[in-house]
């Protein structure tokens, strides 16, 4: 970690939302990026030579582990130059795609350099995934047999598995039991459904649950190895975040609060204007594996 600033309380992995264009449209999406869209990034996403950049001084600030997020990550042209660069730049690397693009192809040709692959599926039923938007243009969801084939490509190919799973009105009596114990991941988070405003609030109401019902889910699954569960109050101000424009964004105050451009004032004085969190980092098992690999 960087020699200037404390180490005890700087989150050592951080979420590089790097595209804001993606093929699904969850509608209880908490990254939409719309205002960023609107203002300052019309595209969704900064030129390539920029995101290299950011990637650069991400690992000389000393952050341990990099997750390339959206969005959907895997639309990116050069997501593959990103993943090999933050590699050999000593950073553990992750995606968190919906797995739509992740052929066999872009397995094998990036085996030696990613080391996580995250999953966002949160039904394997197709009418629930048309419900929440979790389909290609809110309309064709993958079907489950697509998620069992996905998941046992990524085991041939040797990668670590996380799955992200989000609790809400149309999922939480569902029992993912089978599932998960087929796919075996070395991590599912279990989060319930957050309101962010600025970013869903829009129409995330009809996505809300109570405690109560997240719970439920929860009994459900609690004997389950792996499992980590992220309720609404853990998941605020825990993650270090990085929006599509190359500026970090917290979300203490129940909306996107963005730093000045990386780019412009370099990490540490962009980190510093966050209001992040060490210790709830720890408190939902930010750093796991037995090689403390972060998330």
């Amino acid at each position: 970690m960087n020699k200037l600033v404390n180490a005890i309380e700087i989150i050592p992995s951080v979420n590089f939302h790097l595209w804001e264009p993606c093929n699904m449209n969850c509608g209880f999406c908490f990254a939409t990026f719309q205002d960023v869209k609107s203002s300052i990034l019309p595209k969704g996403h900064l030129p390539k030579e920029k995101a290299i950049e950011i990637v650069k001084q991400l690992a000389g600030f000393g952050f341990e582990k990099i997750t390339f997020a959206g969005g959907e990550p895997t639309l990116c042209p050069w997501l593959p130059e990103l993943i090999i660069l933050a590699k050999e730049l000593g950073m553990t690397t992750m995606i968190i795609s919906n797995g739509t693009k992740l052929s066999d192809d872009f397995l094998k040709k990036n085996k030696k350099h990613l080391d996580w692959i995250g999953l966002s599926i949160d039904s394997l039923n197709e009418f629930t995934n048309i419900k929440i938007g979790r389909a290609l243009q809110g309309k064709r969801p993958l079907l489950r047999e697509h998620y069992y084939s996905l998941i046992e490509r990524i085991r041939v190919n040797n990668y670590k598995l996380k799955l992200n799973t989000v609790i809400n009105i149309f999922n939480y009596n569902e029992s993912f039991v089978d599932f998960i114990e087929f796919a075996k991941p070395k991590r599912w988070k279990v989060m319930q459904v957050l309101p962010i405003e600025g970013q869903n609030d829009n129409k995330v109401d009809e996505y809300l649950i109570s405690n109560k019902e997240f719970d439920l889910f929860l009994g459900k699954h609690k004997h389950i190895n792996g499992l980590v569960s992220e309720d609404n109050s853990q998941m605020i101000s825990s993650y270090a975040m990085i929006d599509p424009s190359g500026s970090f964004f917290e979300n203490s105050s129940g909306r996107h609060k963005y730093s000045l451009p990386i780019l412009e004032v370099g990490v540490q004085d962009a980190y510093n204007s966050m209001k992040y969190n060490y210790g709830k980092f720890l408190e939902r098992g930010g750093i796991y594996d037995s090689l403390m690999k972060q998330e």
